[in-house]
């Protein structure tokens, strides 16, 4: 019996030292340090609210004939340069050409009538000396007279707006710039008034961008501004909010705002192309901000950041201030400026846990897994 359960015990010792062996492995796999990504809080006021936007000329002008016609020739597309004082389309003359020699035929008739009536006049007067006729008689004379000038001048005017109706007919551009819009075609008849083209003005150039309606407190004219174009990521250009509408649009409840960009960044942008707009937003007491995957929320909704102390993850509540688009500002007792703040995972860490802070290249940060230094 007792060689028995000498043999057998032997394998149930084996077994159970397995088990342990197995534990311990398992307990030092927990206890392995975590790579967490980490990034260092930075100073309030880089945080931006973003916007999307359209690259706008300050100046753009929708161009129309001052008569209405037959629209005949169209010299210009959509996107062509023009020069002030270019003739961008013309419209049928003959109308205005015939109501032109109309009224200068008709101003001839008051010219000569005017002619005719001063002849008198001056015979009036001097019959009217001899004591021939009657001083009614010269009087009345008098009056056709100026009747029959006042009725000459009233044919000149005629005939002037008549001539400058003729040279309505063909539509100028009013200075230089690009032509946005084409909005007739060759053989349309046009109203007066009726838009052609927008033409886009050299100079200034702006973003159009909508502003919330919740938000619009926080911005004012004149306020900084970054633009960034879809085209060049990670350039930014410098911009002032140039104006805000005085009233929301009925559909959407945003202000029509227009960024403008400085004068040296003129002609690095087109006209249409798609931006970005980057404008400050208020922070927290606290002066720190953090990016918005860095920020966790507690069972009761109450912010936190995990903060890398001596090798391990520490949970810091903080105050949160108005998110962005990229971060959120915070402010918190606990919360440093050279803290290393997990950036990202931190709703996977528990308190006190082991973890290898790296940086955005993979690389150990040795500065956040270093113990403090004693005081």
């Amino acid at each position: 019996m007792k060689k028995g359960f000498r043999g057998a015990g032997l394998p149930a010792l084996v077994f159970a030292a397995m088990l342990a062996a197995g534990c311990g492995r398992d307990e030092q796999a927990a206890e392995a340090p975590r790579p967490v990504w980490v990034v260092q809080p930075q100073a309030a006021g880089g945080g931006a609210l973003a916007f999307a936007g359209e690259v706008h000329a300050r100046e753009e002008s929708p161009l129309s004939f001052r008569i209405g016609g037959k629209l005949v020739r169209r010299l210009v597309d959509a996107g062509a340069r023009v020069e002030q004082g270019q003739v961008l389309a013309e419209l049928d003359p003959a109308d205005q050409e015939l109501q032109a020699r109309a009224a200068q035929a008709q101003l001839a008739a008051a010219e000569a009538e005017a002619t005719r009536a001063r002849a008198d006049l001056d015979r009036y007067a001097k019959l009217v000396e001899q004591q021939l006729v009657s001083r009614s008689a010269y009087e009345a004379q008098k009056t056709a007279y100026e009747a029959a000038a006042g009725q000459a001048r009233a044919a000149r005017a005629q005939y002037e707006v008549s001539r400058n109706q003729a040279g309505y007919a063909e539509l100028r551009a009013p200075r230089a710039g690009v032509i946005a819009s084409r909005q007739a075609e060759a053989g349309q008849v046009v109203a007066a008034g009726q838009t052609v083209f927008v033409l886009a003005a050299d100079g200034g150039r702006e973003v159009a961008i909508d502003l919330p309606e919740d938000r619009i407190r926080e911005f004012k004219v004149g306020d900084a501004a970054r633009v960034e174009l879809w085209s060049t990521p990670g350039r930014q250009l410098p911009g002032r909010i140039r104006e805000i509408a005085a009233a929301a649009d009925p559909q959407t409840r945003s202000f029509a705002a227009r960024v403008a960009l400085d004068d040296f960044a003129q002609g690095e942008v087109e006209l249409g192309q798609s931006a970005r707009v980057y404008l400050a937003q208020g922070a927290a007491d606290g002066g720190l901000q953090v990016p918005l995957s860095a920020l966790q929320r507690g069972d009761k909704g109450e912010a936190a950041v995990w903060v890398v102390r001596e090798g391990r993850a520490v949970r810091v509540p903080v105050t949160a201030g108005r998110f962005g688009s990229e971060s959120v500002p915070v402010a918190g007792k606990g919360l440093q400026a050279d803290d290393w703040i997990v950036a990202a995972g931190g709703h996977l860490l528990r308190e006190g846990e082991p973890v290898a802070p790296v940086d955005r290249e993979n690389r150990p940060v040795a500065a956040a897994a270093a113990p403090a230094k004693a005081g």
